[in-house]
C-alpha cells in the first residue's frame, strides 16, 4: 500500500506562535547542554520523578534541525526510508517534472518497482540518488568557479 509522502506532517498547517516559542526554547535547552562530543544530557520529570535523558549526537543534531525549521515558522515533513512513493511524490522531492523522473527510472538511474502498472520508488533509493546528484552539482560548480578564478 502506498501512502502519500506528505501524510506524516508536524501539524496540518504552519506552526502556531506557541509552537514556534516552544521550539525556540527546546532548541536553546538542547543547544546549551550539548557537550564537545555532541551528546546532550537532560533531566526531565516523568510522573513527578526526575530522570536523566541522554540524546546521542545524531538525534541531537536531527532535533536541532527540526526545531530550527519550526522556530522559523516553517512546516516539517518526514519520509521514512522504507516508504514507497508514487512517481509524482518522488518528482516533487527532487523538484523535477514527473516525465523527467520517469525517464530517470527507465534509464536505471533510480531503482523502482512496478505494482500493477504503477511505478513505486523507495525513499532510500530516491534520497541516495539525490545525494549523488547534489554532490555532482556541487563538484561541477566548484570546478566552474575555480576555472572562472583562473581567468582573472
Amino acid at each position: 500500500m502506498t501512502t502519500q509522502a506528505h501524510a506524516i506532517e508536524v501539524g496540518a498547517h504552519l506552526p502556531s506562535q506557541d509552537m514556534v516559542r516552544s521550539a525556540e526554547r527546546l532548541r536553546d535547552v538542547i543547544d546549551s547542554r550539548m557537550g564537545d562530543d555532541n551528546v546532550v544530557h537532560l533531566k526531565i520529570s516523568v510522573d513527578g520523578k526526575l530522570e536523566e535523558l541522554v540524546l546521542e549526537p545524531g538525534l541531537s543534531e536531527l532535533l536541532l534541525q527540526i526545531l530550527g525549521y519550526l522556530e522559523r515558522g516553517e512546516g516539517v515533513t518526514y519520509v521514512p526510508i522504507s516508504k514507497r512513493m508514487t512517481t509524482q511524490q518522488a518528482a516533487d522531492i527532487l523538484n523535477v517534472s514527473r516525465p523527467y523522473l520517469i525517464g530517470l527510472l527507465e534509464k536505471g538511474e533510480i531503482p523502482f518497482e512496478k505494482i500493477g502498472r504503477h511505478r513505486r520508488v523507495l525513499a532510500k533509493d530516491l534520497f541516495a540518488y539525490k545525494r549523488t546528484r547534489d554532490a555532482a552539482r556541487t563538484e561541477a560548480l566548484d570546478r566552474l568557479l575555480s576555472a572562472d578564478g583562473e581567468l582573472y
